[in-house]
């Protein structure tokens, strides 16, 4: 049955955290990785060129919430704090008569005091030794009880993790990674999340809210580390189902948090990079599940006639491309070339949209779904939510950036601070400490090290950024890298907002032993 027509719709913003584009089989991966997904695409409007505006999660959300590039919004570390002059996207829908609502399982977004969880009426977090949910009241009063004394205080030992080299270093010990990532639920509950995603839209609409509904999630599943369900490990990659040196491999890897972060020093060979797909693949294709039940369950509601559904990556993951892993030193296209789907009400099905676009635009997109003006200045761009709205190319109107996006990857001290005792040389040698930058226009990506041109790709004849075009298109490139100078200078200086350790916190950690 049809919900009552509302005054302005319900949005709901789904981002699947550390998702490659390429691994969906809807963008051409030969696996079935993600039906789910796909068969959503089908009947919305499919993004081929969707950039990320950072390719790790802190300032990768900072943009998503602020509609500002990483250089504009200042939260590049794990120790950052959005300043107040920057309103967030929830706390701007909250004021324009919105119920703010998220079911978070990253860690750096729902437990770090960072910023990111202004604005929410409700914000439930699923990556803690203490998992904020709804509905807690079915359990036992002196479970409760615990559970509310005990939650701010493992919150505060989070953050103490982020803003200590020596206490995020302590935590990438072999030994106690798999304690760490197993009991404070490091990747959250995918399951639990979309269950209770389900239960409270219905819950909320039961009660007859005149408010329409926020709702932002974060899915975990495929971050490391990789435990995906067998039956499913069996039908995406029966190739490994009986290697026990696949299963010895993934799990050594799982329980070396520093190898998450860090480029090899000897480049993976075949079989590893195998192995690191086949479980990675198999993650996608376990999530997908639980997207697809609250996909299904919005349309047999005939909720998707009065809500807006935005489907996007914070950033990617690398497995070895370019002699790197993971995802916190670079803008490759493994890092940064993102998976983007909107649903629109009364929008066409099955369109696709071959234009570069930052999804810093998500924030402008859902401001213009609302149809609810920033508190910005009229001389700031940002204000622009009519422009830059994506909602503009779903009606096939010009694109007013003209397919030209940025990316940005400031290297994260926390891990060049694991780096600097691991394997130092390999800072040196791939210039991770350098801030890197690309620009995206037509076909063409400039890569540059601060100020200086890095590569020149072709990412339509060359989507795995294998030739450097820099050297024969000398003038493409010497553009393009006015234009990100331009864009840098544009900017200007922006204030980095640090939020302090807490002492008390690592005295006490060191006293039980922990810290030397």
């Amino acid at each position: 049955m049809a919900l009552e027509p509302q005054r302005k719709p319900d949005i709901l913003l789904i981002i699947l955290d550390t998702q490659r584009r390429d691994r969906l089989s809807i963008y051409g991966h030969t696996r079935e990785t993600s039906p789910g997904f796909d068969q959503f695409a089908e009947r919305a409007t499919l993004f081929e060129r969707a950039v990320a505006p950072s390719q790790w999660t802190i300032p990768a959300h900072g943009s998503l919430f602020t509609g500002l590039y990483p250089s504009a919004h200042g939260v590049t570390e794990a120790n950052g704090q959005l300043s107040p002059a920057h309103p967030t996207l929830a706390e701007i829908l909250q004021v324009g008569g919105y119920h703010t609502v998220a079911f978070c399982n990253n860690p750096l977004v729902g437990v770090l005091d960072n910023g990111l969880q202004r604005g929410f009426s409700a914000f439930y977090n699923y990556a803690s030794a203490i998992p904020n949910r709804p509905g807690v009241a079915r359990k036992s009063g002196l479970h409760q009880r615990f559970n509310r004394w005990f939650r701010p205080y493992a919150r505060r030992i989070g953050n103490q993790f982020a803003r200590s080299d020596e206490l995020f270093r302590l935590s990438l010990n072999p030994l106690l990674t798999p304690i760490w990532s197993k009991y404070i639920n490091f990747k959250g509950s995918t399951p639990h999340s979309i269950s209770d995603l389900i239960d409270y839209w219905d819950a909320f609409h039961a009660g007859g809210a005149e408010e329409p509904m926020f709702g932002f999630v974060n899915l975990m599943g495929t971050h490391l580390p990789y435990h995906p369900p067998q039956d499913v490990m069996n039908r995406i990659a029966p190739e490994l189902r009986n290697d026990r040196a696949a299963y010895s491999y993934i799990n050594g890897f799982n329980a070396d948090g520093a190898a998450w972060a860090s480029p090899p020093e000897t480049p993976f060979n075949a079989w590893q990079r195998a192995v690191l797909n086949g479980f990675y693949d198999a993650e996608i294709a376990a999530q997908d599940v639980h997207l697809d039940r609250v996909l299904r369950h919005l349309s047999e509601r005939g909720a998707l006639d009065n809500t807006v559904v935005i489907i996007a990556a914070d950033h990617g993951e690398g497995h070895g491309e370019h002699d790197l892993f993971g995802h916190g030193f670079n803008v490759y296209q493994e890092l940064v070339h993102v998976p983007l789907v909107i649903h629109a009400p009364d929008a066409a099905a099955g369109k696709r949209i071959s234009g570069n676009v930052s999804t810093r635009r998500l924030f402008h997109t859902i401001l213009d779904a609302a149809k609810i003006a920033p508190p910005l200045d009229d001389a700031d761009p940002n204000a622009n939510v009519a422009g830059l709205s994506l909602l503009n190319a779903l009606e096939g109107k010009a694109d007013v950036e003209n397919g030209i996006a940025f990316s940005e990857a400031f290297p994260p001290s926390m891990f060049l601070n694991v780096l600097a005792h691991r394997s130092p040389a390999v800072i040196e040698r791939l210039r991770l400490r350098q801030v890197r930058r690309a620009i995206y226009e037509g076909d063409h990506k400039l890569v540059m090290a601060e100020s200086g041109v890095e590569a020149l790709f072709d990412i339509a004849d060359d989507p795995a950024e294998t030739r450097d075009l820099a050297a024969e298109q000398p003038d493409e490139s010497a553009a393009l890298a006015e234009k990100i100078s331009a864009f840098v200078a544009g900017i200007g200086q922006v204030e980095q907002r640090t939020a302090e350790v807490d002492e008390q916190i690592v005295e006490q950690l060191r006293a039980l032993g922990y810290v030397e």
